[in-house]
C-alpha cells in the first residue's frame, strides 16, 4: 500500500495480493483517524461479502473468486472502544460472465489495483452494540 496525505485527507493506492479492510484498518490506526468516508474502485480476485439478517441478527458471508471489477466501495471510518471501525459495503462485477454481487465488505484481496479515497472529518463517533437491531450503531 502507498499512500499521501492532503488536507482533507488521504489517496491511497493497493497493488496486487494485499488485503482491503487490512491495509486500510493498518492507516487508520496508525494516522490515527477518528472519522472518515471511504470512496474506492479497482479489481480484486478474492472477496467475501456479506448480507446481514435482521430476524436472525447475524451475518451470513459469501466468497467470490474471479476476475471482478470493483464498481463501487463506499464506507464510513469511525472507533468503538478505542479502536478503528470500518463499515464498507461493495459492489463487485464481471461483465463477461455478468455476475454482480454486492454487500458488506469483510475482506477483498487486490489483483490489479484499487484507487482509495479517505475523506478526513473533525471530530469523533463512536459506535455502540444495539441489542434490539443486533449491530453495533454509531453513537452520538
Amino acid at each position: 500500500m502507498e499512500y499521501r496525505k492532503f488536507d482533507r485527507g488521504y489517496v491511497l493506492r493497493l497493488d496486487p495480493g494485499e488485503e482491503i479492510v487490512e491495509c486500510l484498518t493498518h492507516l487508520v490506526d496508525q494516522e490515527k483517524i477518528q472519522l472518515g468516508t471511504v470512496s474506492a474502485l479497482g479489481a480484486a480476485n478474492d472477496v467475501t461479502i456479506g448480507l446481514f439478517n435482521t430476524k436472525e441478527k447475524k451475518y451470513y458471508a459469501r466468497r467470490c473468486q474471479g476476475d471482478f471489477e470493483i464498481s463501487a466501495l463506499v464506507g464510513n471510518v469511525t472507533r468503538k472502544d478505542g479502536e478503528p471501525y470500518l463499515h464498507l459495503h461493495i459492489t463487485i462485477g464481471n461483465p463477461v460472465t455478468g455476475e454482480v454481487h454486492a454487500g458488506h465488505l469483510s475482506s477483498a484481496t487486490i489483483s490489479a489495483t484499487l484507487e482509495l479515497f479517505l475523506q478526513v472529518w473533525d471530530g469523533q463517533v463512536g459506535r455502540q452494540f444495539s441489542d434490539t437491531v443486533g449491530l453495533n450503531l454509531l453513537e452520538f
